[in-house]
């Protein structure tokens, strides 16, 4: 899993102005099923979006595929991480430690 953490580079003011571009990119990774959580930091200064997946390029490449980025108005964190416990309800994203 990965956690995406967007950092606005560019006033507020310019990533409003791609919003709805921003919405319908995150609609296709939902629809496809990597994005499973995301939503403003507080206070507003970026986002943070968690992704599931294994391949880390895979991530980097929906990443730099945001308006947001293509458009220079946010730079991404990417942290990718085991997730070796969780809520009942996202039990499916439960994984292995490497050599257990």
């Amino acid at each position: 899993m990965f956690v995406l953490e967007l950092t606005y580079t560019a006033p507020v003011e310019r990533a409003d102005a791609l919003m709805r571009e921003h919405i319908a990119w995150l609609d296709e990774q939902y629809t496809a099923g990597v994005f499973i959580a995301s939503g403003r930091k507080n206070p507003r200064d970026g986002g943070v979006i968690l992704a599931v997946g294994d391949d880390r390029e895979r991530i980097e490449a929906i990443a730099a595929a945001d308006p947001f980025a293509e458009h220079g108005v946010c730079a991404y964190r990417i942290t990718e991480f085991l997730v070796t416990r969780t809520a009942p309800e996202l039990s499916a994203y439960k994984q292995e430690l490497p050599g257990q």
